[in-house]
């Protein structure tokens, strides 16, 4: 059985011996040691639900996300998913799926939006740099969002990135300006919340909190 921590992966048990005779053979040998890590390695994970991400040749894998956190994203979701599919703009996704934002440097976004004129980023094993991304805010991920993920969204190129944060019942958007992000807005209970890049998008804060 494989047990998963947080950047590490170990086992608590060995495999049993085969019926040939073979010897015992640690699962955890398998896998390349932290820090050397590569995309081929990654993708040749099997399949799973929870959200495992690629950075500096390091596996980083994070605990499953609260009700809370999943009422919201599929709120957001929703909401961002009806617009885009009405006014026909492109293509939707929420976590978990592998979004590639330079070779090495695999995220998995909350909830991430492709326009019409980038859908050739699109394959079937990843997406490739979206146009907007979403990051809902957790006890164990505020700092990474706020900090390393803010800052490897703005050097990919992703125009707009919003930050939802539960705790402060807020969203702050901040949109891309001379490759450098600029705070756009910050909406918190009782406001409404604006898209730059997806014109007519808005949401109330308190509907997608509540």
């Amino acid at each position: 059985m494989l047990k998963f921590k947080i950047g590490v992966i170990k086992m608590t048990q060995p495999i049993e011996k085969s019926t040939v005779g073979q010897p015992t053979i640690e699962i955890v040998s398998l896998f390349p040691k932290q820090g050397e890590w590569t995309e081929t390695d990654y993708f040749r994970l099997p399949e799973t639900n929870r959200i495992i991400e690629l950075s500096e040749g390091r596996l980083i894998i994070t605990p499953s996300p609260t009700d809370q956190h999943q009422k919201i994203s599929f709120k957001l979701s929703l909401l961002i998913g009806n617009h885009v599919l009405s006014n026909n703009l492109g293509e939707v996704r929420h976590a978990p799926m592998d979004v590639r934002l330079w070779e090495g440097k695999i995220r998995q976004p909350d909830v991430a939006f492709m326009s019409n004129e980038h859908l050739g980023r699109i394959t079937e094993k990843m997406w490739g740099v979206p146009d907007f991304v979403i990051e809902i805010l957790s006890e164990g991920t505020a700092k990474i969002d706020r900090g390393k993920k803010y800052r490897e969204y703005q050097k990919a190129g992703v125009s707009e990135y919003w930050i939802v944060d539960p705790l402060t019942q807020s969203i702050e958007v901040y949109t891309l300006k001379n490759k450098s992000y600029k705070l756009f807005g910050k909406w918190c209970s009782g406001e409404i919340a604006k898209s730059k890049l997806l014109d007519g998008f808005e949401v109330k804060v308190d509907e997608v909190m509540e």
